[in-house]
């Protein structure tokens, strides 16, 4: 029920899916909530805790474009703070496009050059989700 109240804030959210160790998911907590009063905006939390992945919920009306702008800056810091914590940008959603450029961030050139030869070797003519996450 968590997400339906959220929704009515604000005309739109932006869902993060950042998993931290458990013995850090207070600080995600605290860091998460001073991005949101850092950028003047909502951002609520669901969490499994038992696993510390979090689902930072940022309200925004994207027709305002200072609104808008901050944001994408609060999504990106909350990225940033995940990993600053010894986490991943994906607990359990996947990466989607817009996590694209926090995968590389993460996994490094090297692990990225791992994963496009994971897909290459099951998508040689590259036809699954063409032009998203891993490009050939």
């Amino acid at each position: 029920m968590t997400l339906p109240a959220l929704e009515t804030l604000r005309p739109a959210t932006m869902i993060d899916d950042v998993c931290v160790p458990r013995s850090r998911l207070a600080d995600m907590l605290d860091g998460t909530a001073a991005i949101a009063e850092k950028y003047a905006l909502t951002i609520g939390v669901c969490a499994h805790a038992g696993d510390g992945n979090t689902h930072p919920v940022v309200c925004f009306d994207p027709a305002d474009p200072d609104e808008a702008r901050r944001a994408r800056e609060s999504f990106d810091e909350i990225m940033a703070l995940g990993l600053e914590l010894g986490g991943t940008i994906t607990g359990e959603h996947g990466v989607g496009v817009l996590k694209k450029e926090w995968l590389a961030r993460e996994l490094g050139p090297v692990g990225l050059e791992m994963q496009r030869g994971i897909k290459a070797v099951f998508d040689p003519l590259g036809l699954l989700n063409p032009g998203k996450v891993l490009d050939l």
